[in-house]
């Protein structure tokens, strides 16, 4: 007996009969039809002709039922709707993150400030006339409530409320730009419909808990529970929270550096959020507003055809932006006066090393001394052979797609010039007559004037010269004679012609004098001296003649190991650094590599005169020096990684890609150098501790007791420095109080933290992803639709989703295109601004919003199609209605809605925001 059961259990493990019962409980109908159908075969075996099409429908079936599931979605079968492919929108300027200086895409060279969409993002975008004059009324109308009453008894001078037109301009361009890369109807039917729907199922559920609708708002606050927004909790909370988003905000929506100056930075912000953000969000939330907003949706009649002819395109803002002003500023120069004035033309040009763009005044210097020669009568063979030389060179300097040095032309001006360099040298006559230098010019000159001259204005070196002077020695008579004699136009040429192999594309440490620039013909500069900080010559690392690219180089920290110090007597660690050059490959040279050692102390004597001459590179940075303590072994293997990666850093730096700083620190020949000399010596903690006793027994106690008394401050914990008050420009009348508003009171009036329960129940019980999903989860959560509706919707997902999306997609960018026409766009700003300056001086009334409000729940009855009504029934589809009317007629939670949805639009606007949090959402940020 034993053996036989032991022989049934080796049988039922081998035939799985737990997972066939297992299958049979799960799948009773297709096991049943499955027994049934052997069964007759087994029987009826004489009509197996006739069961075999039985046997094929019931595989047929099986097979698609395991086929197809829940996720598989026929596609989009409406071929006539398809999605429109969104242009693609380069970041805020028609050519992409197009440089100023080069026009490349993702420039690597100049600095980020140099991309013109980060300067002027207003370049090619234009609005219709209306608009932008109902725009500018807006932002006129912020200058006149909130600045002008107090300006005015300051100042009468304009300068400062120009340079806040600008600030607006600049700040509403950013925004127009950024909202056009975006997909609006697909956040519309994505984000946005989501959050909609968790708010739509917190608002049946609060209306199951109260019997009237006065209680729902308070009951669906309490649903929400800790997911309540911020700014719901006090009016105090609400302005707090905007401030801080647009504290956020600045940095993408403000001007390049604008945001260093605290006072113009705090003044906008508490402008915009007291003044306007805030009364635009209780606009917004509304429920007159609300009703407004719903009529206009459900609204089916065709649209109402404009009773004018569009208006023009205009540049946006321009005309608003345009200087009151007609005095000139000191903080305004013309390109002119910087090359009238020796000294401003010095700095000028350290300011343009710094930005990577010398070899834009070059070209200026370059064309000018250039058209000086051409315009010549009558040209020698050796002279027309030198001039198209020099074409050549300024076709391989500043239009070859490959040079560091190029320059943005338009294409017609680099086919011309390389015609030019390419043909014979006779045809160099013909630039006499050809614009294409002339248009080159006058682009190298507006370059100048519009974006790097303003530039200039606001940078340290010109705030420099305008406290301290001018810096340079004074000059001799004899150079000032020559200046006067050449005038401008020559002098400028013979300086450019002098710096030509001064600046030819590279950057040097340490400043050059001007007065050595212009000096008279004593003996001209052909080729750049490498100059330390120090003025101490060294060993070129290049070969002569040839451009050292150090980005060609790499390098790498294998080990630590020692160095003997035959001052110290001692050993000691030292980083030995690999290096490998890549960059003589051009000029038929073999890549040369060797290694190096360096102490903990020489990388920051490099990051300090780095610094010093460059300014401190954000994303190149070394770990904090330790002063005290030893510099052993183990700690400089600890560092080895961040030491190795600081200088991989520093080496892809365009702006250091020719320094030589950089090169000598890497050089095998300098290796007793000014890194070792200017090194700070350790610190000495015995003869610190020797010195502070003898110290007060010298003075035989007489400052013993500050010393003291500052000991033990020293140890106590630092007091708690009560915060800054913030500035908050709101008006003192009563009328204008923005943080008392009767139809909000003090939002959900919360104190204290809320206790956590039901935390996101809604996006753990269910997850829904598209209008699809959507309009199934309103047909069970709003409309309670019967259950047979429900699994036919569940089963023509599989054949509708898609299409139906689509179709949505379609529709949301119709609606959108209709709500943007120009007079459309006119009433909503004019709305706006009435809602928030109270231009409008008749209210609307009690009675004028009932009947809106009655409107609205009409039409959202009519909005449901009849056979909707017959499908779920015309109570179920009142109540359904109902629910949702109710909802929009709460304040508190119109307002609640509003922020989420203000949550998304910033994070789709602003991608960077997530980045930085490391993709969380930005509300839990």
């Amino acid at each position: 007996m034993e053996c036989i059961r032991v022989y049934l259990e080796s049988l039922k493990q081998g035939l799985q009969i737990d997972v066939l019962r297992e299958v049979g409980r799960q799948y009773p109908v297709f096991c049943f039809l499955l027994v049934f159908m052997l069964s007759l075969t087994i029987l009826l075996n004489r009509y197996l002709h006739i069961l075999m099409v039985f046997w094929s429908f019931l595989a047929g079936v099986i097979t698609f039922y395991c086929s197809l599931g829940p996720e598989s979605l026929l596609p989009n079968i409406l071929y006539t709707i398809k999605p429109k492919n969104k242009q693609e929108q380069q970041e805020l300027f028609p050519l992409g993150h197009s440089c100023a200086v080069c026009g490349k895409v993702k420039c690597k060279r100049h600095r980020p400030t140099l991309l013109l969409e980060n300067y002027q993002p207003w370049l090619d975008l234009k609005v219709y006339s209306k608009v932008d004059a109902s725009m500018s009324e807006v932002l006129e109308l912020v200058l006149e409530n909130f600045v002008y009453p107090w300006y005015r008894n300051i100042t009468d001078d304009e300068a400062c409320v120009d340079e806040l037109r600008m600030t607006f301009r600049f700040f509403a361009s950013v925004l127009v730009r950024r909202a056009q890369k975006v997909d609006v109807p697909s956040v519309i039917s994505g984000k946005m419909m989501k959050a909609a729907m968790k708010h739509v199922e917190i608002i049946a559920k609060a209306k199951q808990k109260v019997k009237n609708t006065e209680g729902l708002q308070q009951a669906a606050l309490d649903e929400y529970g800790p997911d309540l927004h911020f700014a719901l909790h006090s009016r105090k909370d609400e302005l707090c929270y905007l401030r801080k988003v647009t504290k956020m905000l600045f940095a993408y929506l403000m001007p390049p550096k604008a945001t260093d100056c605290r006072s113009l930075a705090v003044l906008m912000q508490e402008i915009l959020v007291g003044s306007v953000f805030l009364p635009i969000m209780d606009f917004m939330a509304d429920p007159d507003s609300v009703n407004h907003m719903v009529l206009i949706f459900v609204d089916d009649t065709p649209s109402e055809p404009a009773m004018e002819p569009p208006s023009t395109l205009v540049p946006f803002l321009q005309k608003y932006a345009d200087p009151r002003t007609k005095k000139t500023s000191v903080l305004k120069l013309e390109l002119k006066e910087i090359r009238e004035q020796q000294d401003l033309l010095f700095r000028f040009m350290n300011f343009l090393k710094q930005e990577g763009a010398v070899h834009v005044l070059q070209f200026l210097l370059t064309v000018e001394e250039f058209n000086d020669k051409i315009l010549c009568p009558e040209l020698s063979e050796a002279e027309l052979q030198r001039l198209h030389g020099e074409v050549q060179h300024v076709y391989e300097t500043y239009c070859l797609e490959e040079s560091i040095d190029k320059i943005s032309f338009d294409r017609f001006i680099v086919e011309e010039i390389r015609n030019i360099a390419e043909g014979p040298y006779e045809g160099v006559v013909k630039l006499q007559t050809m614009r294409c230098l002339f248009e080159a010019y006058e682009h190298v000159l507006s370059l100048l004037e519009t974006v790097f001259t303003p530039m200039f204005c606001h940078s340290d070196g010109y705030f420099t010269h305008l406290l301290m002077g001018a810096e340079s020695p004074k000059r001799d008579s004899r150079m000032n004679r020559n200046i006067s004699k050449r005038g401008e136009m020559f002098g400028i040429s013979r300086f450019g012609s002098k710096i030509k192999g001064v600046f030819k594309s590279t950057t040097m440490e340490g400043a050059m004098l001007p007065y050595a620039m212009v000096d008279a013909e004593d003996e001209a500069v052909e080729e750049a001296t490498m100059v330390m900080e120090d003025d101490s010559p060294v060993e070129a690392a290049s070969t002569p003649g040839v451009l050292r690219n150090l980005s060609a180089w790499s390098i790498t920290i294998p080990y630590i190991d020692f160095y003997d110090d035959e001052v110290k007597k001692e050993r000691v660690p030292v980083f030995c650094i690999d290096v490998e050059r890549n960059d003589m490959k051009e000029v038929g040279h073999e890549t040369e590599d060797w290694s190096i050692f360096r102490r903990y102390m020489e990388f920051y004597v490099l990051e300090n005169k780095l610094t010093e001459f460059h300014g401190s590179f954000a994303d190149a940075q070394l770990p904090s020096k330790r002063i005290i303590g030893p510099k052993n072994y183990e700690f400089l293997s600890s560092k080895r990684e961040e030491f190795e990666e600081y200088l991989q850093r520093l080496l892809q730096h365009p702006e250091l890609s020719n320094s030589q700083l950089l090169a000598d620190f890497l050089s095998p020949h300098s290796m007793e150098t000014q890194f070792m000399d200017k090194m700070m010596p350790d610190v000495n903690l015995g003869k610190i501790f020797r010195s502070v006793p003898g110290k007060i027994i010298k003075e035989k106690g007489q400052n013993l007791e500050p010393f003291i008394q500052s000991f033990f401050n020293s140890c106590e914990s630092p007091k708690v420095k009560p915060s800054r008050p913030e500035l908050t420009i709101l008006s003192s009348t009563a009328e204008y109080n923005k943080l008392s508003n009767d139809l909000y009171k003090n939002n959900a009036d919360l104190s204290g933290t809320l206790e956590t329960h039901n935390r996101n129940y809604f996006m753990e019980m269910i997850s829904v992803d598209g209008m699809y999903d959507y309009m199934m989860f309103m047909g069970r959560v709003v409309f309670h639709m019967p259950d047979w509706l429900h699994h036919i919707l569940s089963g023509g997902r599989i054949l509708l989703k898609n299409t139906l999306e689509a179709y949505m997609d379609n529709y949301i960018q119709n609606k959108l295109e209709m709500i943007l026409q120009e007079h459309r766009v006119v009433s909503l700003v004019t709305m706006l601004r009435d809602a928030v300056f109270c231009e409008n001086s008749e209210e609307r009334t009690t009675g004028d919003k009932q009947r809106r409000a009655k409107k609205a729940f009409e039409e959202m009855i009519n909005y449901l199609p009849d056979f909707m009504e017959k499908c779920i029934g015309q109570e179920a589809k009142y109540e359904g209605i109902r629910l949702l009317f109710d909802g929009f007629q709460q304040p508190l939670l119109n307002k609640q809605m509003t922020y989420v949805l203000m949550d998304i639009a910033v994070e789709e606007l602003f991608p960077e925001l997530c980045k930085q949090g490391q993709g969380e959402p930005f509300g839990r940020q």
